[in-house]
């Protein structure tokens, strides 16, 4: 669980794969969702079920920026 406020550990070198938590970014936003595989195609999955996953196609410019290694909660 990543929570408001936290500091993320992100390692730029390793490969994102499927399930991966990812920092990504989307036509020039940044954010932070799960790599997930849905139907015969990839997206950005929230892990909030408030959140609509983000698929990534040709109409959507999506570069992975980093995984997520580590979460460190503030108190």
């Amino acid at each position: 669980g990543i929570h408001d406020g936290d500091l993320l550990v992100v390692d730029r070198s390793i490969e994102a794969d499927v399930g991966m938590v990812v920092v990504a970014v989307v036509d020039g936003e940044f954010t932070v969702k799960r790599l997930a595989v849905a139907g015969e195609g990839m997206v950005l999955a929230a892990e909030h079920p408030g959140y609509e996953p983000i698929p990534i196609g040709p109409d959507t410019e999506v570069r992975i920026w980093g995984v997520v290694a580590a979460v460190i909660h503030r108190p």
